[in-house]
């Protein structure tokens, strides 16, 4: 079985190379650099050493990884006929892409491939900025980086960061989690004769005139809880204190019924934001409706039952369970074999087909009541219970509507309440047929009376007389007025 044997070059020049990789380097009869774009490349050719590099390979490309798979497929090749030898910057087994694919394909290619070692650059960049990473840190890919991997609390060295390009995008990213002005380390060569170090404010990553392939950039931790404010961590870290010994009494004495109604009420507040299309309040509301959540959260915590973990847990597994048009293998054409789907794997998790179900018992019946007429009239509709169209449910509404006069002239409370429960429940069906959400109409309305009423109290206020003065005929000529001019 032939070999490849992997050495690492170092963070540096020659004085860093161990004498073990210096001898394997030397002695080669067949070596290969992923680059030759290092300062040990540069003394050993003065040594005489001789070599084939992959840089032209990188020219061939758009995508990094299409480069790594040639590397490794050349790689390959040559060791069906002999030993080779393959030389990395660093550590081979540290941000080398290449390595990897090798350790992953020797079996199947019936190679044998070994890491000889070398010296990371962590060494000596951690010893450029003067840290001990013992509090924990993170070493991230410059041009694969996501702002959900950034842990900003952990001290961050990010690699490859070898352009302006590259720069460019690992700012960007960067600055969704911190200040413009946060400041970073950006080190090049580290511990060798030619290192570069320079403390600079983030947004100007991209404008250094030294970035290589030997460039890393360093992103000290977070100290001060107002640069967290972004992490899912600091809130629950708040809600936490906000419910323990040193609390607020009333986040303290709260319990999962006694906070029911804020939850209702914050959704509500949350669909004015939304209907009046105001984004900041909309932060706002959200956020509010987020605080619920995380309150029931910590008392469940605190109850020793469940905590927010659980929560996400549960949510994130439903939406993979739930969307196998998506995570699985399942296909969906268009909405409505979505939404098919989902009902049926609905049902399937509440152990019934959904078939055996009545369509009603679907809908959850803690819905307001308007929300749950229309939702059961839909279910309805299904099976083809329904009106054919809206003209024709307001027929049933007419009806309804002279069944309720006929029970307010009998002055009979309950009829009246069914009667009045009747005539709502058609005039759902209306409008639902109308393609009109009631609610949506009912909030409109809500809204229109509101503007048209203030209206009137600035009217009155403005007349310096009391309410009482006015009689109702004189205060609708106010709202005639109002509604004259849009309100």
């Amino acid at each position: 079985m032939n070999k490849i044997q992997i050495a690492g070059l170092g963070a540096g020049d020659l004085d860093q190379l161990p004498l073990g990789i210096y001898r394997l380097l030397k002695g080669a009869d067949r070596l290969f650099l992923r680059t030759k774009e290092h300062p040990v490349v540069k003394q050993l050719e003065e040594e005489g050493l001789s070599y084939q590099s992959f840089d032209d390979i990188y020219e061939k490309h758009d995508q990094f990884e299409a480069v790594y798979e040639e590397i490794t497929e050349v790689l390959f090749n040559e060791a069906t006929k002999r030993d080779i030898i393959y030389a990395v910057p660093g550590h081979p087994l540290i941000a080398e892409k290449t390595v990897q694919l090798l350790l992953d394909g020797s079996g199947e290619r019936g190679i044998e491939v070994t890491v000889e070692g070398g010296q990371s650059f962590l060494d000596a960049l951690f010893t450029a900025v003067r840290v001990d990473p013992i509090d924990g840190f993170q070493l991230l890919d410059g041009t694969s980086m996501r702002p959900e991997d950034i842990q900003i609390r952990q001290h961050i060295i990010i690699g490859q960061v070898y352009d302006q390009m590259v720069a460019s995008d690992v700012k960007l990213t960067l600055m969704e989690k911190y200040p413009d002005d946060y400041e970073i380390t950006v080190v090049t060569a580290a511990g060798s004769s030619g290192e570069k170090i320079s403390t600079i404010p983030l947004f100007e990553l991209d404008r250094q005139p030294f970035l290589d392939n030997l460039t890393s950039v360093y992103v000290p931790p977070v100290i001060t809880r107002d640069l967290t404010m972004k992490e899912f961590s600091t809130l629950r870290g708040i809600i936490a204190d906000l419910r323990g010994p040193n609390g607020c009494p009333w986040d303290k004495k709260q319990t999962h019924l006694s906070l029911k109604k804020y939850l209702i009420e914050e959704s509500y507040e949350l669909l004015d934001a939304i209907d009046r299309d105001d984004i900041d309040d909309m932060i706002e509301e959200l956020g509010d409706v987020l605080l619920q959540v995380m309150l029931h959260a910590q008392i469940g915590e605190d109850d020793g039952m469940f905590s927010i973990d659980d929560v996400l847990e549960s949510i994130s597994e439903k939406m993979i369970r739930r969307h196998p048009h998506v995570f699985g293998e399942t296909d969906a054409e268009n909405a409505d074999e979505v939404v098919a789907n989902w009902e049926q794997i609905k049902a399937e998790e509440k152990g019934s087909p959904l078939n055996s179900m009545s369509l009603l018992d679907q809908i959850e019946k803690g819905l307001p009541a308007l929300l749950r007429a229309y939702e059961v009239q839909k279910a309805a509709s299904k099976v083809g219970f329904d009106w054919g169209n809206a003209e024709e449910a307001m027929k049933k509404v007419r009806e309804e509507t002279k069944e309720f006069q006929e029970e307010l002239a009998k002055q009979e409370g309950r009829g009246q309440l069914e009667e009045l429960g009747d005539l709502l429940f058609a005039v759902v069906n209306a409008a639902r047929l109308a393609k009109i959400h009631p609610e949506e109409a009912l909030q409109a309305t809500n809204e229109k009376f509101y503007r048209r009423f203030t209206f009137i109290e600035k009217k009155v206020k403005e007349s310096g007389r009391p309410f009482d003065d006015f009689s109702l005929e004189e205060l609708d000529e106010y709202w005639n007025e109002a509604k004259k001019q849009g309100k």
